[in-house]
């Protein structure tokens, strides 16, 4: 039986020649792109199809925060050298409210030169987007997809650019930084956090330079990473309350977020403008379809405790272009190229999704029996440096460091 859509892609066919490539990568965010650079020098066909136009992603206000590991792969795709604007975490303070337990994690003392670093989006998307226009690969920008199929002998889909649909087929396509594309054949494992994040820079009087703090509420965890001459802020609370927080006055809410944090940084001064996520737990239960690879966001999308999702995603584009280096052309997208990337990634993704989750269901609590133990294993935490160890190299490396 036919497809719904397929027709539609046969009949177009007829009137506009096909275009081939070897591999298509749906998302030219930085996740894909990082994959692009990653494919540049293999002399296969590289197509990026991003549906964003380039100033779209140079106004995007966020803040990144990046794990050591992810610069060491930026470094190896040429790009770190050339990234400016990039605020270093030599100290990552983490802590529980009302609560003694805490646990301070050094770079010194895991002989890297820092722990993270936090640097706008578009300086990270600007510099990769450089390096790809460098490079010889085709780029689409202000390009949708439409349609996708992923069939037995390779992958074909449709993309809309100014007014005129086109059609590709591809050895192998890679979605990336999306996956709304498959959500309907493929839905995705979804769990409700019943939270939302508030993102917001902010300023203080006592800033300390190079240190990061992830306090955790029983109204969900808080993190403060240090960014330009004060902090990029991710607070989080039930939906109810964080919308209520977007109505605050500045001078509100800056009092109840020295109320919630405390008194480390001194008293907060500013705020930007604040913005609204709600955050949940989303896994696409198969990761790779005939001749088809989902990465970054469209793979999973995590909760921010502990800065994991961007970096995972980062891994997953170098660990698949790995794998495709090592095929040989007629191999790719073929169920051994696919078992191989799954078997690769099972572990890291895995790991790194069980040890997200299981922080917020831990932390985001206020029973009184658990509470105290939380606290009481923070201060262990601090007390092991082999245990400390294991935590940092998770955050940095993720499951596979």
């Amino acid at each position: 039986m036919t497809k719904p859509g397929l027709i539609k892609v046969v009949e177009m066919n007829e009137k506009a020649m096909t275009k081939s490539c070897d591999i298509a990568i749906i998302g030219g965010g930085p996740v894909g792109a990082a994959l692009a650079l990653a494919l540049r020098d293999s002399g296969l066909n590289v197509v990026v199809i991003e549906a964003r136009k380039p100033e779209e992603n140079m106004r995007d206000p966020r803040a990144l925060a990046l794990s050591h590991g992810s610069r060491l792969l930026l470094e190896r795709l040429g790009v770190w050298s050339g990234i400016q604007q990039v605020a270093d975490i030599h100290t990552i303070h983490i802590s529980q409210k009302d609560s003694f337990g805490r646990v301070v994690l050094h770079a010194d003392e895991l002989k890297v030169p820092a722990l993270g670093y936090v640097l706008p989006y578009h300086v990270l998307h600007g510099a990769l987007q450089s390096a790809l226009l460098a490079s010889n690969t085709t780029c689409h920008t202000g390009a949708a997809v439409t349609q996708l199929y992923s069939e037995a002998n390779g992958a074909r889909f449709v993309f809309q650019q100014a007014g005129s649909e086109h059609a590709v087929n591809a050895r192998l396509a890679v979605v990336a930084d999306g996956g709304k594309l498959l959500e309907t054949s493929h839905p995705p494992q979804v769990h409700d956090y019943g939270q939302s994040a508030i993102i917001a820079y902010v300023t203080c009087t006592q800033p300390q330079a190079g240190t990061a703090f992830e306090r955790f509420t029983a109204q969900g965890p808080m993190a403060l990473l240090p960014y330009r001459d004060g902090y990029e802020l991710v607070w989080t609370a039930a939906h109810e309350t964080a919308q209520e927080m977007l109505q605050w006055d500045d001078a509100t809410f800056l009092e109840r977020l020295h109320q919630h944090f405390g008194d480390r940084v001194g008293a907060f001064l500013t705020t930007g403008k604040r913005t609204f996520f709600p955050l949940s737990l989303r896994r696409a239960p198969d990761i790779t379809l005939p001749h088809t690879v989902l990465i970054g966001n469209a793979a999973q999308t995590l909760h921010p405790a502990a800065g994991q999702g961007f970096n995972l995603g980062l891994r997953d584009a170098w660990e698949l272009a790995q794998e495709i280096l090592d095929a040989a052309p007629e191999m790719l997208g073929s169920e051994a190229m696919l078992a191989g990337y799954r078997k690769q990634r099972g572990l890291d993704r895995n790991g790194s999704i069980r040890f997200t989750d299981g922080l917020v269901r831990l932390f985001s609590n206020d029973l009184p029996l658990v509470s105290s133990g939380r606290a009481g294993a923070l201060t262990a935490l601090d007390c092991l440096p082999f245990a400390k160890n294991f935590v940092a190299k998770r955050m940095m490396f993720g499951a596979n460091g």
